[in-house]
């Protein structure tokens, strides 16, 4: 799909990019397919949902959720209000998986390994506690971000 020289504008003005950088941008055609899909994309909601938790020290409890936009963006205020940040770095591959199998034109919900887990091995392994995520990508709701 040709997406349109305005379309590219608007990105070169988002990203600041110069005009050196834009041809650059414009000249590798992955480019223009991924920006043919963004619309798409940002009607999805990204939701990593912790399915196991024990001992956590930041206090994530199963059944917390973790809400980002389509382009991987955390949604702040539909989230918790600390969040671990080993969490947010072990959900940042499958956000990225996500993606990458919505541009390839497959469902991101049929991603076979859609869990992981923060790196604290918990307390029966000599650490703190351990919490598990799962991913999935879900229609946008009109009253969320």
């Amino acid at each position: 799909m040709k997406v349109s020289e305005e379309v590219f504008k608007s990105l070169q003005e988002h990203l600041g990019y110069t005009d050196e950088e834009m041809k650059m941008f414009y000249q590798n055609p992955r480019n223009e397919d991924v920006m043919s899909q963004v619309p798409a994309l940002m009607n999805k909601t990204i939701i990593a949902e912790v399915v196991e938790s024990h001992g956590c020290n930041s206090q994530h409890k199963v059944g917390d959720k973790l809400y980002f936009d389509g382009a991987g963006n955390l949604i702040t205020k539909l989230n918790p209000k600390k969040i671990c940040i080993y969490a947010l770095s072990v959900v940042a591959p499958l956000i990225f998986t996500s993606n990458e199998l919505f541009y390839a034109g497959t469902d991101p919900n049929t991603m076979r390994f859609k869990r992981t887990g923060c790196f604290d091995v918990g307390v029966r392994c000599g650490g703190w506690g351990h919490i598990v995520l799962e991913l999935r990508v879900e229609e946008r709701k009109k009253d969320k971000a």
